[in-house]
C-alpha cells in the first residue's frame, strides 16, 4: 500500500508543475500580447470579434429586448407622472375658467344695465339677487336692498335686456320681486305695431300668456311688448318681450329678461304712479254727494205728505 501511495503521489507532482507552469506561460502571453498599444493585438481582436460577434446575434435578442423593455417601462413612468402633473393643472385651469365666465357674465350684466336706455325722469339703483324661491307655486327673487335704500312697493326691476316684475314686499334691508312668470302676476302691456292692449297673465313658464287683446289676429309673431302704464303701476314703455304663438294656438309673450342668469336688478324709482293708502276708496267716493241730506236733518212734509200715526198728542 506504501508503494502505491508514493507512485500515485511521484505521478501527479509533476503534472501540477506543469499545468502551473502552463498557466503562468498563459496569462504572461496573455499580458504582452493582450496589450492596448499593441496594432497586431488591436486587429487580431478585431477579427476575432468580426467572427464570433455575428454568430451571437440570437444570443443578443433577448437581452436587447430585455434592455429595450427596461427603458420603455422607465418612460411609461415618467409619462405617468407628467400626465398626473398636467391633470391637476387641468383641474387648477378649469377652476380659473369658471372664475373668468363668472366674472365674463357679470361683466356682461353690467354693461347691459349701463347700456339700457330708459325714460330720462326714471332714477334707479341696482341690487344683487340673494336668492331665488324657486317654488312651483311662487316665482320671486330676493334683493339686497329695502326700505332703507327709498324702495317702495310696485316699482319695477328689470335686467340688461327687459322687464322681470315689480317689487311686492320690502323689509329695511332686502325686498321681494315678484316676477313676470308668477301665477298671480298680471301687468297691463301693449303691442305698439298694432296698438292693441293687452295683459300678460304669469303661468310659471318663461313665456307668460297674452290675453284680453282686442284683435288677436292682428298681432303678429315678433312684435315688440311693452309695458302700458295703465292703473299707473308701472311706467310705460319698459320692454317685456316679444309675441309668441304655442304650439295650441294661444298667444304668449317671450320675455326679453334672462331668466336664468339674475344676478342684478335695476330697480326703477317711478314716483308718479297711484299709491293706495286707504283700501276703501277703491269703493266708496271721497265725500258724500251735495244732494243727500245730512243724517241729523229732519225732513220736511210736503203737501201730499201726512205725519206718522201714533205721534206725540
Amino acid at each position: 500500500m506504501m508503494h502505491d501511495r508514493t507512485q500515485t503521489e511521484d505521478f501527479t507532482g509533476p503534472l501540477k508543475r506543469l499545468l502551473a507552469a502552463i498557466v503562468v506561460i498563459a496569462l504572461l502571453a496573455v499580458f504582452v500580447l493582450w496589450r492596448i498599444d499593441s496594432p497586431r493585438v488591436e486587429r487580431f481582436r478585431a477579427q476575432v470579434v468580426d467572427h464570433v460577434l455575428p454568430n451571437f446575434e440570437w444570443a443578443m435578442v433577448p437581452v436587447t429586448a430585455s434592455i429595450n423593455l427596461l427603458r420603455d417601462f422607465q418612460s411609461y413612468q415618467a409619462l405617468h407622472a407628467q400626465n398626473q402633473e398636467l391633470k391637476r393643472e387641468l383641474q387648477t385651469m378649469k377652476k380659473w375658467k369658471e372664475a373668468a365666465v363668472q366674472l365674463s357674465q357679470e361683466n356682461a350684466r353690467l354693461l347691459d344695465l349701463n347700456k339700457v336706455r330708459l325714460d330720462p325722469r326714471l332714477t334707479f339703483i341696482t341690487g344683487v339677487v340673494m336668492a331665488d324661491s324657486g317654488s312651483p307655486f311662487r316665482q320671486s327673487v330676493v334683493l339686497n336692498i329695502g326700505s332703507r335704500d327709498g324702495i317702495l312697493d310696485g316699482w319695477a326691476a328689470m335686467d340688461g335686456l327687459g322687464l322681470v316684475g315689480r317689487i311686492s314686499g320690502v323689509g329695511r334691508s332686502t325686498s321681494r320681486v315678484i316676477l313676470l312668470t308668477d301665477p298671480s302676476s298680471r301687468v297691463p302691456v301693449t303691442v305698439p305695431s298694432s296698438g292693441q292692449n293687452g295683459l300678460l297673465v304669469g303661468d310659471n313658464t318663461l313665456a307668460p300668456a297674452l290675453d284680453f287683446l282686442e284683435s288677436p289676429d292682428i298681432a303678429r309673431p315678433g312684435d315688440r311688448v311693452v309695458t302700458s302704464g295703465d292703473g299707473e303701476v308701472l311706467p310705460a314703455g319698459l320692454l317685456v318681450g316679444e309675441v309668441a304663438i304655442d304650439p295650441g294656438g294661444r298667444m304668449r309673450v317671450r320675455l326679453a329678461a334672462d331668466y336664468e342668469r339674475l344676478e342684478f336688478l335695476r330697480v326703477l324709482r317711478h314716483h308718479g304712479q297711484e299709491r293706495i293708502v286707504d283700501p276703501g276708496r277703491l269703493i266708496l267716493p271721497e265725500a258724500l254727494p251735495e244732494a243727500l241730506p245730512a243724517p241729523d236733518t229732519p225732513l220736511e212734509l210736503g203737501q201730499g205728505d201726512q205725519a206718522p200715526e201714533g205721534g206725540d198728542d
